[in-house]
């Protein structure tokens, strides 16, 4: 389906300018929102024993059993343009979330994509208590902004903090953001609203779509740093590295995607898996990295 050309239809019959429609929906993704429930056809399973390849041991840290989080048909999801998911075959999530937020080396956490076509049977399960309770999921589409674009909730009003944001207190950056949202995209709201109107998701699972805050922010700084380390920047001065750090982030949200992510809930466990979009292509999804969080109230 068009989605692109859907949602310019829409916003065009709201009388906003079509170059404007344009430098917005350079921004806006989509992405699939995973629920559980019978509100549509199952396309993947939440918790339960995976189906491996014959002949492949259940993954794990050593000696520790990984539990899987979830998996699903990537014949059954709905195509995104620009999020190069396999056409088909399964893709599996395994993470044992309380030792992944502990250990950042990324072993308690793994991605496995399972070829269409290929021989598999349901796995025994090596440990009882890596073995989450099962349900089916449904896919909806969901539309995503970039943190600089959202509208903000109760938590964090992100519009709210440009407008009491002095001029002179923010980054070169923050004011080339800001001027761009002022004079590029004068219906930003409108335009806004719209994608959320056509495609609105409360979704716990969702694949695709923007990367954490937090976790490109910790990318963005790893990568940084190993430039400098390298001599391929100059040492950023400190009194400029927030700002250069931004446009790193900016920059690295065309690099990185999310491939799956649990919205995060207080007193829970939430895993993030990203990867670049070049390898998601050639479905190396062992390159993912993962990151797990507790949000604690």
């Amino acid at each position: 389906m068009d989605h692109q050309g859907e949602f310019r239809r829409a916003a065009l019959e709201l009388g906003i300018p079509d170059d404007e429609i344009s430098r917005f929906s350079r921004h806006l993704r989509l992405s699939i929102g995973l629920f559980g429930g019978s509100g549509g056809s199952p396309v993947g399973q939440f918790g339960g024993l995976p189906r491996l390849p014959v002949g492949m041991k259940w993954p794990s840290a050593g000696d520790v059993p990984l539990p899987l989080l979830f998996s699903v048909d990537c014949a059954a999801l709905p195509r995104v343009d620009g999020f190069d998911l396999p056409a088909d075959g399964t893709l599996l999530f395994f993470v044992n979330q309380e030792r992944d937020h502990e250990d950042s080396s990324g072993r308690y956490a793994q991605v496995v994509y399972v070829p269409d076509g290929a021989e598999t049977a349901v796995a025994e399960s090596p440990d009882p208590v890596c073995v989450r309770e099962q349900f089916d999921v449904c896919a909806e589409l969901r539309a995503e902004l970039p943190l600089w674009l959202q509208e903000g909730d109760e938590d964090e009003d992100w519009h709210e903090y440009w407008e009491d944001l002095d001029w002179e207190d923010m980054s070169p950056f923050q004011q080339q953001l800001f001027r761009y949202m002022e004079h590029e995209l004068p219906h930003l709201d409108e335009l806004r609203a719209l994608a959320y109107d056509l495609w609105p998701s409360g979704a716990r699972l969702v694949i695709g779509g923007y990367v954490d805050d937090e976790v490109i922010n910790s990318i963005a700084e790893q990568t940084l740093a190993g430039r400098e380390k390298a001599g391929e920047i100059p040492t950023v001065p400190i009194a400029k590295w927030y700002s250069r750090l931004e446009k790193e982030k900016h920059r690295l949200e065309s690099e990185w995607i999310s491939l799956a992510s649990e919205v995060r809930v207080y007193e829970e466990y939430c895993t993030s898996f990203v990867i670049r979009h070049d390898d998601l292509a050639a479905a190396q999804v062992d390159k993912a990295l993962a990151v797990t969080n507790f949000e604690a109230p």
